[in-house]
């Protein structure tokens, strides 16, 4: 055994018989790497579903996604189980700007970082020496052109498999079960690696430690410019592409040494892409339905057979091909029927754009950037504290659909888990099923909308408008000039147009109520004020029925969130003010409500003792407005007195907010007297 040790390859073989290194597939591999990190429940549209923290870790992670997240990851564990998963392609269809190329390249970038790691590596092989066998002119060292892993060539070494198996049994050490484990991963070696070996075994007489002396292991590179390991090829026009670009074609340069004319090497693979990921990496096709016929049908052989085909030579791969396509063009080929084959072929994933509005903020975070922004005079440029609202609201509206059941309003909330009045997240997920019925792929939940490139282009359009370099700052109103323009450019279809120019100015109402409280908290001088309220609110309608309330209306609590006891003094005129403004007349309508507040309270404060109840925008309006009219005898009073600031007492009140909105609230000089000026006109009064 110690002469053995010498031998690198056995070096190799040994080293995974003892598991210091790894031998498996692409879907096991990427499995393994998604699964072995945390996997988390969430709900999401009245749904459960998982939710696999690798997605979400790193600087710029993918955001949402969880049902796509979810149908890839069964998708590759089946494949990695042995599944019919392993002949198909996985494929992501839908609208342009919803993350589909972005998911790919987070993932691929995950993978190299995974196969970085020590215990993670690829090898592959190389024949040294070669030009000692006689036929290969000056060629001394060949390396596999798929990147055949050292355990491919193992399982090959004799004809005779029964030969092999004894071999790594009784020489190398593998049990029975491992080396059956094995062999679930078994494919012959490529043509030129077979041939090469073949010539090999010829030279040295079949003695097997002389065939050894012609082996040497090699880490797989992992330079993503090179392609190797994660290789994206993207859809070109129809004369510069050709199978040569996927499969590669005969090389001149090395005719020249190889004598043999019958030798497969003689094709250079590495010219191609797929031969570059063959070795277990991730190929992935941008935009495969752009592709001419003949490309296409290319990759239905590939992804059927799993091996690269020139001139009836074939060289087994080892590859998850991920591929991606817009809708349009999808459309258009299944419209060709003659092409039913390779989508038969495909798992396809219709990807649908973020409809949950909290988590829009990270992807807004994402577009605006995270870089200090400058004006045209190199000065630094503000950003309204309200901006991201503002734009994530238009975008999400946007790409909700149209229902008699809910309101857009409605609809957005339940979406993003918040409370919507009387309506529950069963009427949403009802109305997600009867969508999802429809054949029109663009009729379903989230699939049609504005995406993230125009959510771009709107933030471009901003920037550059000549309010925002003059005052210093983004204004949050702003945005939503820049979104009407984008759609009025670039959305083509009339209906999509109304819709969302509908839905724009649904996102000015819901900015108009955030204003008025924003307004409510400068008054106050608070940046919390409005929270404090709705909670006083909250907290006297539950005591206002408790056995050990005094005359003096004094109710004691435990405060969930602090643990502290609490004294709050019940004041039924300020209750029923707040529901008036809710539009409840009757007492039985106030006794529904406070029922149903009190059961919110109840279900989330045990879950999450921080609940504030902010999301309830309807009560939170209604506070707002009861404390600006009880606080100054109207809120049209606060309006005149920001308004008209010819006397000293109004002039104050003006000064103090800007200073509260300055330095507590985040704004700047230009985004506080513009939201104050916003607050006094009736723009967007619902």
């Amino acid at each position: 055994m110690a002469k053995k040790q010498n031998s690198s390859f056995e070096n190799h073989m040994m080293a995974v018989q003892q598991g210091e290194r790894t031998f498996e597939n692409a879907f096991q591999g990427v499995s393994r790497m998604i699964l072995q990190n945390e996997i988390n429940k969430v709900v999401v549209n009245g749904k459960t579903t998982y939710d696999f923290s690798i997605f979400r870790t790193g600087k710029k992670h993918i955001i949402g996604m969880y049902d796509e997240l979810n149908s890839f990851v069964s998708f590759v564990k089946d494949a990695a189980e042995g599944g019919s998963s392993k002949e198909m392609a996985y494929v992501l269809v839908g609208e342009p700007g919803n993350g589909k190329t972005f998911f790919v390249d987070f993932l691929c970038a995950k993978y190299r970082e995974f196969l970085s790691k020590q215990e993670n590596r690829k090898f592959t092989f190389k024949f040294v020496n070669m030009d000692k066998l006689g036929t290969y002119g000056r060629l001394t060292t060949i390396e596999s052109q798929t990147y055949e892993d050292p355990m491919i060539l193992a399982m090959n070494i004799f004809d005779d498999p029964i030969e092999t198996k004894t071999y790594l049994g009784k020489t190398i050490g593998f049990s029975d079960k491992r080396i059956e484990d094995l062999y679930d991963n078994y494919r012959p070696l490529g043509a030129c690696t077979g041939y090469m070996w073949n010539d090999i075994r010829r030279f040295a007489g079949g003695d097997i430690q002389e065939m050894f002396k012609f082996i040497e292991i090699v880490p797989v590179p992992l330079t993503e410019s090179l392609g190797t390991v994660t290789g994206k090829y993207p859809a070109k026009d129809k004369i510069t592409s050709s199978a040569v670009d996927l499969l590669g074609e005969e090389s001149i340069q090395r005719l020249l040494h190889i004598t043999d004319t019958n030798n497969p090497y003689r094709f250079d693979l590495r010219r191609g892409a797929l031969a570059r990921v063959a070795g277990g990496g991730i190929h992935f096709s941008d935009e495969i339905y752009k592709n001419k016929k003949d490309l296409v049908q290319v990759y239905l052989g590939v992804i059927q057979n799993r091996s690269i085909e020139i001139d009836g030579f074939k060289w087994p791969i080892d590859t998850l091909i991920i591929a991606t396509s817009n809708n349009s063009e999808f459309n258009r080929f299944l419209a060709e029927k003659e092409e039913a084959p390779i989508v038969d072929r495909c798992r396809i994933c219709y990807v649908a754009h973020n409809t949950n509005y909290k988590l829009q903020k990270e992807l807004t975070a994402y577009t605006i950037g995270s870089e200090t922004r400058t004006t045209l005079n190199k000065e630094t440029l503000h950003q309204d504290p309200n901006l991201n609202y503002a734009a994530s609201i238009a975008v999400t509206l946007s790409r909700l659909p149209v229902s008699e059941k809910l309101t857009s309003i409605e609809t957005m909330k339940l979406a993003a888990g918040e409370v919507a009045g009387e309506k529950s997240i069963k009427t949403l997920s009802e109305v997600i099923d009867t969508l999802s019925q429809d054949p029109d792929i663009t009729k379903r939940f989230g699939q049609k909308g504005l995406g993230q490139r125009n959510l771009g282009r709107a933030i471009q359009l901003l920037i550059e408008s000549s309010e925002t370099n003059e005052g210093n700052c983004m204004f949050a109103y702003d945005i939503f000039k820049a979104i009407e323009r984008i759609i009025l450019d670039y959305v083509t279809d009339g209906n999509d147009r109304v819709k969302f120019l509908a839905d724009l100015k649904t996102a000015k109402g819901l900015y108009r109520e955030r204003i008025m409280t924003e307004m409510f908290n400068a008054y106050m001088d608070e940046p919390l004020a409005i929270k404090k309220d709705v909670m006083n609110y909250v907290n006297m309608i539950i005591g206002i029925d408790a056995e050990n309330l005094g005359p003096d209306k004094m109710w004691k609590y435990k405060d969930p969130q602090t643990g502290e006891l609490r004294a709050v003094k019940i004041d039924e005129r300020y209750i029923k003010s707040v529901e008036e403004k809710l539009g409840l007349k009757t007492e039985e309508q106030r006794e529904s409500f406070r029922t149903s507040i009190r059961k919110i309270y109840g279900q989330k404060i045990s879950v999450n003792p921080d609940y504030d109840f902010m999301d309830n925008l309807e009560l939170v309006k209604a506070v707002t407005d009861v404390r600006l009219k009880s606080d100054i005898a109207g809120a049209g009073s606060l309006i005149g007195a920001l308004a008209n600031r010819t006397n000293e007492e109004n002039q104050k009140l003006y000064d103090r907010m800007i200073k509260t909105m300055l330095e507590k609230l985040r704004y700047c000089t230009t985004c506080a007297q513009k939201t104050i000026e916003y607050f006094c006109t009736q723009e967007d009064e619902k």
